[in-house]
């Protein structure tokens, strides 16, 4: 019975995190969990799993609280708390299933403490992808992406052997404004953006869509996971996200992750270790895929995806920056405060006066973060 940490249990991903765990009643058990502000749904999580030990909640009045109402269950709060709670609980898996950069902390501590990380959060690898990388290479813990084109890529590269493979394919639908001209982009608003055709899933990772910012994000976790140059990772655009990604072999042939857009899948796949039953296609061509439209990726549609490419090959404060501008311009956004193509000009600004640090270590990337947030808001 592995005991799990669930961080970000009131989000879309956390959520469904608890479909499997519930699935797995006998070899997964939920001891830990952290929620933001959705504090109504604590005592839901309470109440359904007798065996949390630790919880994490932000407003410390609201902690007090349960803490009186429940005193055999730890609670932290504030600032500090979440890195408490990841220091001290006892678990074997942390689900990192939170929104944003102060998800990459929380995943780095627990992989010190040799603990199982089941990534969902981007923002941890774009961010702190070469301390990561250095932990897991010293035999600090084990990660398993929580992404579907991650989790895809994963099961495909586990059908052949790494000389075979030629290229590594990311599909994306394009978001909610895929079929918008350009010169309309500056009239839509974020409820336009928030209309994804396929996927369901969280107001920041749905705009991140609508700019395909989410497929530079998801080029450069890949190079982090697999250890491929980013010039044999493709970008495929997908209409229907039934095709989760591909890996393009050496004779032409393309190994396939094919199924319905639902998250539960890769969940299950990373918190089983990849032991769960999951079927690989092998095709010729993606046209075998009756009924599925598929189109050329135009770099001057998505110039952020672009743009994070460009920061992979510059160095680490460069993409600490993209992703810290990225988050404060999404945020206006959501509040229409700023234009959808004012997010393309705040993080390109910020990211052109960031100053290149190659290595930094985690103070560093901390600084980093912030000094790039108060330029995104100035």
């Amino acid at each position: 019975m592995k005991k799990v940490l669930l961080l970000g249990a009131s989000g879309s991903i956390g959520t469904q995190t608890l479909d499997i765990l519930d699935k797995y009643p006998n070899d997964l058990e939920l001891v830990a969990f952290s929620v933001g502000k959705r504090t109504e749904n604590v005592e839901r999580v309470i109440r359904k799993y007798s065996s949390i030990k630790w919880a994490y909640v932000i407003n410390k009045d609201e902690a007090i609280k349960f803490q009186f109402k429940y005193p055999n269950i730890t609670f932290y709060f504030g600032k500090n708390g979440l890195r408490k709670l990841v220091k001290r609980a006892k678990y074997d898996i942390c689900v990192d299933a939170l929104v944003g950069f102060v998800g990459m902390e929380p995943a780095i501590l627990s992989l010190k403490r040799k603990k199982i990380l089941c990534l969902a959060n981007k923002e941890a690898l774009v961010s702190g992808g070469t301390i990561i990388n250095k932990l897991l290479s010293r035999g600090k813990g084990k990660l398993y992406p929580i992404d579907s084109e991650h989790v895809a890529l994963a099961k495909c590269l586990s059908k052949t052997k790494p000389e075979n493979v030629k290229q590594l394919v990311i599909t994306a639908s394009g978001g909610a404004l895929r079929n918008v001209d350009l010169k309309d982009l500056s009239k839509c608003k974020a409820r336009d953006a928030l209309r994804h055709p396929t996927w369901k899933m969280g107001n920041k990772i749905t705009i991140d869509c609508a700019t395909m910012m989410n497929k530079g994000f998801e080029v450069i976790e890949a190079y982090y996971l697999f250890g491929y140059d980013i010039d044999k990772i493709k970008i495929q655009m997908h209409d229907e996200s039934l095709i989760h990604s591909a890996v393009l072999l050496n004779d032409g042939t393309y190994l396939v992750d094919y199924g319905k857009p639902d998250m539960h899948n890769p969940i299950e796949y990373a918190l089983t270790e990849g032991k769960c039953n999951f079927e690989i296609r092998e095709v010729k061509s993606f046209e075998e895929f009756k009924g599925c439209h598929f189109r050329e990726y135009d770099p001057n549609r998505y110039p952020l995806t672009e743009l994070a490419k460009k920061c992979l090959s510059l160095g680490a404060s460069k993409m600490i920056a993209l992703n810290a501008a990225n988050e404060v311009a999404v945020n206006r956004y959501l509040n229409d405060e700023i234009g959808y193509l004012d997010i393309y000009r705040i993080v390109n600004d910020v990211v052109s006066k960031t100053r290149l640090v190659k290595n930094p270590c985690l103070s560093m990337i901390k600084h980093i973060d912030k000094i790039s947030r108060k330029e995104a808001h100035k």
